[in-house]
């Protein structure tokens, strides 16, 4: 049975196998670059009708060094019959790819990180005719993370840290640190790695710890009824209520700041204090607007008002501004996640002035596989 712990697993692993540097540091390996893997079909199903299937699959193929597979398994609790799939799921994906293949267990308690460790054995009388050995990252081989600058240089690694000593007597504490490492970076990617790790807790009680630590934004892992789902969700059913609004006027700013901030312009305090304390949507979308094109940061304000836009000649620029801001959010999210952006889709959003397809765009980024499945139809 797939739990919220594999998914988590799977969606950290492919998306941020920075992740495995512990595993990569045992080996006498120097630290993974994301560039130096690749996704492959977890599938291991012959003609047989048993289905069988890995949580990940990963193509490590440095630039120089070894290449190898790395099969990738999230285990909850001991189970008999994990030795012989585990025994497959290598002699397969070894004879398929012709590749030497490392399997990686994850593991929450020790007790199954003390029984993933092996050896798994096939034996017959006295001969042992094949042995499996995982590599487990568990409470014994991933080390507890408790400073906030290891958290923000590497959220994944810290992230996966938080899950596995999550049945800790001091997760509360490293759950703190966590949240505090987490809440400096910015919004889009605090959201992500805040409901990655929620996913990864499932139900037990320090999940309800961490949802008190973290607040807003949209749901990455949708259908698993995690805080950041709900509040978006009940948000779009019952309209831009008071709290949304200022979410919403947030998060423009901060696009206003990032654009800002890729032209190269210099923004002063009195300027980013002026942005990012104002709450009117319409101001912020012109200011957005201007942003695009603006010569100086004082350039957004050109029409001396802080008031909200008349109708009219605004209007055409106030929709243009929020596909815009929309369409930086999509791209925003797909990076964050770690999605190759190609020129073609690339363009594509940024040019497309419907709102309602991008804000469909925008809701769709945080559940695809690609970037290019954006553009299915539902």
């Amino acid at each position: 049975m797939v739990t919220s712990t594999h998914e988590a697993s799977h969606r950290l692993f492919q998306d941020h196998p920075e992740a495995l540097t512990h595993v990569f540091e045992a080996l006498g390996i120097p630290p993974p670059s994301k560039a130096d893997f690749g996704t492959l079909s977890p599938d291991t199903t012959e003609i047989q009708p048993l289905e069988r299937r890995v949580d990940t699959v990963l193509k490590f193929e440095p630039e120089m060094g070894e290449s190898f597979l790395l099969a990738i398994e999230a285990q909850t609790k001991p189970h008999p019959e994990k030795g012989k799939s585990w025994a497959y799921y290598v002699a397969h994906l070894r004879a398929k790819y012709d590749m030497p293949v490392l399997l990686v267990a994850v593991c929450k308690d020790r007790a199954t990180a003390n029984w993933a460790a092996g050896p798994l054995e096939c034996t017959v009388g006295p001969w042992t005719t094949q042995i499996t050995r995982p590599f487990v990252l568990g409470p014994n081989t991933v080390p507890e993370i408790t400073d906030e600058a290891t958290v923000a240089r590497n959220p994944a690694v810290a992230a996966l840290s938080a899950i596995v000593h999550s049945e800790n007597r001091r997760a509360p504490a490293i759950l703190d640190m966590l949240a505090r490492g987490f809440l400096s970076l910015d919004p889009l990617s605090t959201a992500y790695w805040a409901e990655l790790v929620e996913v990864g807790l499932e139900n037990t009680p320090i999940r309800e710890t961490w949802k008190t630590m973290m607040d807003t934004l949209i749901t990455h892992f949708p259908g698993h009824g995690t805080m950041f789902e709900e509040k978006y969700l009940r948000g779009k059913a019952e309209g831009k209520a008071e709290g949304e609004a200022e979410g919403e006027a947030r998060d423009r700013a901060s696009l206003i700041l990032r654009v800002l901030d890729k032209h190269g312009i210099e923004v002063s305090d009195s300027v980013r204090e002026r942005i990012t304390s104002c709450a009117d949507l319409d101001t912020l979308t012109v200011w957005f607007d201007r942003s695009l094109s603006a010569g100086s940061a004082e350039d957004l304000f050109t029409d001396g008002s802080d008031g909200p836009a008349e109708a009219g000649a605004y209007r055409a620029a106030m929709d243009r501004g929020e596909a815009r801001g929309a369409a930086a959010g999509v791209l925003r999210v797909l990076e964050v996640r770690g999605l190759a952006v190609s020129e073609q889709v690339r363009a594509r959003i940024t040019t497309c002035t419907d709102l309602a397809r991008v804000d469909d765009w925008l809701e769709r980024a945080g559940s695809v596989r690609t970037a290019e499945d954006l553009f299915l139809e539902r």
